[in-house]
């Protein structure tokens, strides 16, 4: 209950997603007064240190086997007791498998499009492709949180290193000419779209709202044996607006891109038809409905299917959700999900409903038979 508390009051304030990870996916987090409540100012070193989610939910594992094994006696009449406790253990361990395993990215596709790759809610990366080989691309990912820690990113596959001059969690790419404050000394971009356009970014702070995504910014520079390529201006703004920044070494070009996070599916996706209905006299949406086809890379299986409110698709592991619309009703959002123990709570919920049909029916049983034999 606590937890709960605490954690619904900065829902407010810090967002659903950053609450989830300092509340329910931590083992130990402290709650810090807030500076704009009722004298805050005197308040504001209150910190009070709460049971996480991950601490919780092992406890009340443990709580139920011990209690289990400390008071239950298996006699016939007692089996739907054990059934239920077992379904209610299993739906906690089904949570834990879905918070630790489960991934979420959506996917934005225009009537007739196709795309065989999602993308993440929250997650960046900074990507460097080699697109000078045949038939195929060599794609190096960096996780974009990574990138403050990191002064030089070595790579492999490459023969060059690369340099973070600054990162920004979130910003706005403006013209170095423009007369705005800046708060911090930022590196001049000396190629790409940067350099030509004379853009720099500035660094904003972050958003915790659940509809608005941070635009991280970063300036990389590539250094080579033979002396640096210069240093580029990267924005997640830039996808899809800008052509791609690229340069040459040793004969082979190259892409250099800070993008929102990419999760590559084993099949591809096209929407076929969209169709969604309103109430009557709003926007509201009613329902709304996407028929899509799947074309598996491996197998050559092509199929087709109905994806609409409540009605996911699931193919190859993944879950496909219809989540909203947009293009004045002919491009389709869908949610995309992987979760290994996604069967977990329906066996879960089965147990428990055997459970308690059965202790119901026996004292049903119970009930009638002394009425009848009276």
């Amino acid at each position: 209950m606590v937890l709960i508390f605490f954690g619904t009051l900065d829902q407010a304030q810090f967002g659903i997603r950053r609450v989830q990870a300092l509340y329910f996916q931590n083992f130990l987090t402290f709650w810090q007064y807030p500076d704009n409540w009722f004298f805050g100012k005197y308040l504001g070193w209150l910190s009070l240190p709460i049971a996480g989610g991950y601490l919780i939910g092992p406890l009340m594992v443990l709580n139920l086997l011990a209690a289990h094994f400390r008071y239950f006696r298996f006699k016939i009449k007692n089996l739907g007791l054990l059934l239920i406790h077992s379904g209610i253990l299993l739906l906690i361990v089904g949570q834990g498998v879905a918070d630790l395993y489960q991934k979420d990215y959506y996917l934005w596709l225009d009537e007739g499009a196709s795309s065989s790759f999602s993308q993440s809610f929250q997650h960046d990366e900074l990507v460097i492709i080699d697109t000078s080989l045949e038939d195929t691309v060599a794609v190096v990912s960096i996780p974009a949180e990574t990138l403050p820690k990191q002064q030089f990113i070595n790579i492999p596959q490459f023969p060059f290193q690369v340099k973070v001059l600054t990162y920004y969690p979130n910003s706005v790419v403006r013209k170095s000419t423009q007369n705005r404050p800046i708060t911090t000394l930022i590196p001049t971009p000396t190629a790409g779209v940067g350099a030509s356009m004379g853009l720099v970014p500035e660094p904003i702070p972050p958003t915790r709202k659940d509809d608005e995504r941070n635009l991280p910014s970063t300036i990389v520079e590539i250094q080579t044996p033979m002396g640096s390529l210069g240093s580029w201006l990267l924005n997640t703004a830039f996808e899809g607006r800008i052509p791609d920044q690229t340069f040459e070494y040793e004969g082979h070009t190259y892409q250099i891109a800070l993008r929102i996070k990419r999760n590559y599916l084993p099949f591809t996706l096209t929407l076929l038809d969209f169709d969604h209905k309103l109430y009557p006299g709003s926007d509201i949406p009613r329902e709304f409905t996407s028929w899509v086809k799947v074309e598996d890379h491996a197998s050559g299986e092509i199929r087709e299917a109905k994806i609409f409110m409540n009605h996911p698709l699931r193919y190859g592991g993944y879950t496909f959700y219809q989540a909203s619309f947009g293009n004045q009703g002919s491009a389709s959002m869908f949610q995309i999900v992987t979760n290994p123990g996604w069967l977990i709570p329906y066996f879960a919920l089965t147990l428990v409903s055997l459970g308690l049909i059965y202790q119901f029916g026996i004292t049903l049983g119970y009930f009638l038979k002394r009425r009848f034999t009276i």
